[in-house]
């Protein structure tokens, strides 16, 4: 399948030493199926950009302060490169946390495939956790969208991870459970032509959190432990997350989310 990557929200710069400070991205696929076109991530969105402070609220604007430009959405960047956004049939996020499901209302008529730990936290009236009211904004899915939700389960494995197989897509688009960040994150593995890619969501934040030379942004490792739902987990498949790159790294790319190296990488 052909696999194309996008910026769909770039937010403030991060420093890290050894390298150029960059702004952090929304790492986001599109993959050209069969049947049509599948969203991996959606970023920001036309509601965001409208309404910034409903839709994302002003703790998350100041904590990021997001660009929001418009020709940075899921729909601008598809129409530049040619797609039709209404070929747009489904979504598969990593978890729903704002600025990951901002694009959602962009594409009213698609399916959207989320685990559904993560679908019952984000749907939930009360939570004891702190993070929850600021991550999941109730305006990203005000227009009903068509939810296609999985508990945890192993249709196959991949790569020594359980993984599922997502309603109507192709067999090569997985589900692979990846929980610590969120409730119910998970991974999406998608496999191109001569290799699988792992978007492994906000699994982990930056390359230097699974490469075998370790390095560390002091900044972005607390804003880590800020957000988690369960930090064992979340410590425990950044282990499994190394240990991937390590033994299978020819045949496996894994990247997360906002890493603006990795991004730069895997777009060059």
């Amino acid at each position: 399948m052909n696999v194309t990557h996008l910026n769909c929200g770039t937010m403030r710069e991060i420093p890290a030493d050894g390298r150029e400070p960059a702004r952090v991205v929304c790492h986001c696929l599109v993959v050209e199926a069969d049947h049509g076109l599948v969203l991996v991530e959606t970023g920001f969105g036309a509601v965001d950009i409208g309404q910034p402070d409903v839709a994302l609220g002003p703790d998350f604007l100041a904590r990021t302060e997001p660009l929001l430009d418009p020709d940075e959405t899921a729909v601008a960047r598809l129409t530049a490169l040619g797609h039709d956004p209404a070929d747009v049939t489904d979504i598969v996020l990593t978890h729903l946390d704002l600025d990951h499901s901002g694009g959602l209302p962009d594409f009213p008529a698609a399916r959207i495939h989320v685990h559904d730990a993560e679908f019952r936290a984000a749907m939930a009236t009360t939570s004891t956790h702190p993070e929850h009211t600021l991550r999941y904004r109730p305006a990203h899915w005000a227009h009903r969208p068509r939810w296609v939700t999985y508990p945890s389960r192993r249709d196959t494995t991949w790569f020594g991870f359980d993984a599922v197989h997502l309603d109507g897509l192709p067999q090569d688009v997985l589900l692979v459970p990846l929980a610590g960040h969120t409730p119910g994150h998970c991974a999406v593995a998608v496999k191109t032509t001569d290799r699988w890619l792992l978007h492994a969501g906000d699994a982990f934040y930056y390359d230097g959190q699974i490469a075998p030379q370790r390095w560390e942004i002091p900044l972005w490792d607390a804003f880590e432990e800020i957000t988690e739902t369960d930090r064992p987990l979340r410590i425990g498949n950044q282990a499994r997350l190394r240990e991937l790159v390590r033994d299978h790294g020819d045949e496996v790319r894994v990247f997360s989310a906002h890493d603006p190296w990795a991004f730069t990488e895997v777009t060059t």
